[in-house]
């Protein structure tokens, strides 16, 4: 069966099957969706990585949460979501509505918003690794190449930030690329930068580089 991940600009994503419907730090309220100004279906799931305005947004969650709906999200999310939610530790997995989660570690080793006080500390927020259909999907958060990396396992495709500033900038997600070896890269949390230097920094690797412009969609 097929899986289908649409971008739906800076770090959110779509993962949709036959049956099922995953979002990832859904961004952006329908009215501030410019380029995907479509109705988006109801989640099966909602993964939000950590607090950030830009990774847990409310009114836009609302939009596709019904009484069915499972939100994972860590537990300072709580001041925002007004709603009870699942929370998972780096380690920690579960499986909701037949779709296997399971958080992994996301922070910064080297990007500081004042010398030794990172933006992303170890432990404040996770990525995920998503397991649907037979594939897997990690969905890196906002990080940094860490050590973990390494421990990911087989990875169909990467979801990896690549913007600089809050997270890896193109020279890191090709390192991360390298220590990860998926299948399929898709860059993301770019800033509408170019993502060049990412795909020549992989040109060598068996991995497929694919550059989703905002609400398109790859197709597994």
């Amino acid at each position: 069966m097929e899986v289908r991940i649409r971008w739906l600009g800076h770090a959110s994503f779509q993962i949709k099957t036959e049956e099922k419907v995953v979002y990832l730090d859904l961004y952006r309220s329908k009215k501030l969706r410019e380029r995907v100004p479509d109705d988006l279906e109801p989640a099966s799931v909602v993964l939000v990585t950590h607090s950030h305005n830009d990774h847990c947004f409310p009114e836009a969650i609302n939009e596709v949460r019904n009484e069915d709906t499972i939100v994972v999200a860590p537990k300072d999310c709580g001041e925002k979501l007004d709603y009870s939610f699942e929370s998972l530790k780096p380690g920690d997995e579960s499986s909701y509505h037949d779709i296997k989660v399971k958080a992994v570690h996301a922070y910064n080793v080297k990007r500081f918003r004042t010398p030794g006080n990172p933006y992303h500390p170890k432990g404040f927020g996770v990525g995920y690794l998503v397991k649907l259909e037979g594939k897997t999907i990690y969905f890196a958060g906002d990080t940094d190449v860490i050590p973990e990396m390494n421990e990911l396992g087989l990875i169909d495709v990467a979801l990896l930030p690549c913007g600089d500033t809050y997270t890896m900038d193109n020279v890191d997600a090709a390192e991360a690329t390298r220590m990860i070896k998926p299948k399929v890269v898709i860059p993301m949390h770019t800033w509408d930068k170019s993502v060049d230097d990412f795909k020549n920094g992989i040109s060598d690797l068996d991995t497929q580089f694919v550059p989703l412009r905002e609400g398109e969609e790859f197709t597994l």
